[in-house]
């Protein structure tokens, strides 16, 4: 193999290292300010999202939140700089994704989901 095709093959292995780094590395990141998606029963007859069929693996923090007995998920921890955000999956996601699928729901700071049969209003909270 010839020295300049060693060293391309090489620097191509050493980005792809370095992307995959960046796309893991922020998520087992433990520093930042806590934020939690909350999820709080109300009474309304105003146009909700289902949310019946959603799984943990596509809504964590959305299905986190509904199984919790407090009604908030587990916290997602944001860095200083916004970086985070780009690589990993976030509770401001999961509500922006709701909020595209059923615009009605939407509110001011959150979105109304419905789950077997109850009204509930989300929304990302810091304490």
């Amino acid at each position: 193999m010839r020295r300049v095709t060693r060293n391309l093959l090489v620097a191509i292995a050493l980005v792809a290292v370095a992307l995959l780094a960046l796309g893991a590395l922020p998520s087992y990141l433990g520093s930042g300010d806590p934020y939690y998606l909350t999820a709080e029963p109300i009474e309304t007859n105003e146009t909700a999202a289902d949310v019946n069929n959603v799984t943990d693996r596509r809504y964590p923090f959305l299905t986190g939140a509904l199984a919790s007995d407090d009604g908030r998920s587990d916290p997602y921890l944001a860095d200083s700089y916004g970086v985070k955000e780009w690589f990993t999956h976030t509770p401001f996601d999961e509500v922006d994704a709701l909020t595209r699928q059923v615009p009605e729901a939407a509110t001011d700071d959150g979105v109304r989901v419905r789950r077997d049969g109850q009204v509930y209003y989300v929304e990302v909270i810091q304490p």
